[in-house]
């Protein structure tokens, strides 16, 4: 099995009972993912703001991914959580999951992978 990473950022994955929040370098991660070229990113457009609740809002669509390749037999993509769910039909596309930070709350890494299922 092959893992392509195709989020702009390493995935640095966590033995199973790290702390939820720790500084970089306290904790050796158990796998690191180095990103594997351009990222899969889902295209998004602007459909005007509106002013509410006392802020702006932008009304905002999402269209297709771009930078996905095709599937390949015994490769799975790691995307990021929003690509996945995007791509439901696709069995193999995985994303971070249990998030670790560090404590100024900056996700770092990851306890595993996930798999949306169908």
């Amino acid at each position: 099995m092959q893992l392509i990473n195709l989020t702009p950022h390493p995935i640095r994955i966590y033995p199973r009972d790290t702390p939820d929040r720790i500084s970089l370098g306290d904790v050796e991660p158990e796998h690191v993912i180095e990103p594997s070229g351009p990222p899969a990113r889902l295209v998004q457009f602007d459909l005007g703001a509106q002013y509410g609740y006392g802020v702006p809002v932008m009304q905002v669509g999402y269209g297709n991914i771009h930078n996905l390749p095709i599937p390949s037999e015994g490769t799975f993509y790691v995307v990021a959580l929003a690509v996945a769910l995007a791509a439901r039909r696709r069995t193999d596309l995985l994303a971070p999951y249990r998030e670790v930070r560090n404590h100024d709350g900056t996700v770092i890494g990851c306890r595993m992978l996930q798999q949306i299922r169908r």
